[in-house]
């Protein structure tokens, strides 16, 4: 299980590095070149592959088609990213949609991400979204152990 997700930890940092890489040079952020900046992107990559693995850990821990994965994370994917505040602002939602908002752990990668490429702040700044994430991903991860199958 820890192998797992670590393994899918691991392709998603190095995706996320080469993507932000690229997506920050091509965009023309200037900020990326900063130390501080890259400690904390390299952060906020881990952790946010972290929550999001062991969210889909979690998910997926009891499911024996390879095919429902792939589609369920596609529409999760969707309805998560809306209300991460990356499109709109969180503070136009309606109250439901800022409750969901609230939880979405889209939301706090997206204001760590957009804190640390366009706003030039510290790891300080970010500090809550990756104690947010960390926390996420145990929880997801803890709750998960013990629904895996021990059998073949």
């Amino acid at each position: 299980m820890l192998g797992l997700n670590a393994a899918g930890a691991i392709k998603a940092v190095m995706t996320g590095i080469v993507i932000t890489a690229i997506g920050s040079l091509l965009a023309g952020v200037g900020t990326i070149f900063n130390p501080v900046t890259l400690l904390g992107l390299a952060l906020m990559i881990l952790l946010t592959s972290l929550a999001f693995n062991t969210m889909m850990f979690l998910l997926m821990v009891r499911v024996e088609d390879p095919l429902v994965p792939r589609a369920i994370f596609g529409i999760l994917n969707t309805l998560l990213f809306f209300p991460s505040g990356s499109v709109y602002p969180i503070q136009a939602f309606p109250k439901w949609l800022r409750a969901i908002a609230a939880v979405d752990p889209f939301t706090f990668a997206v204001h760590g991400f957009k804190s640390l490429l366009l706003k030039e702040t510290g790891i300080m700044a970010i500090w809550p979204d990756m104690v947010y994430l960390s926390v996420f991903a145990i929880v997801t991860f803890s709750i998960a152990v013990p629904l895996f199958k021990r059998t073949l």
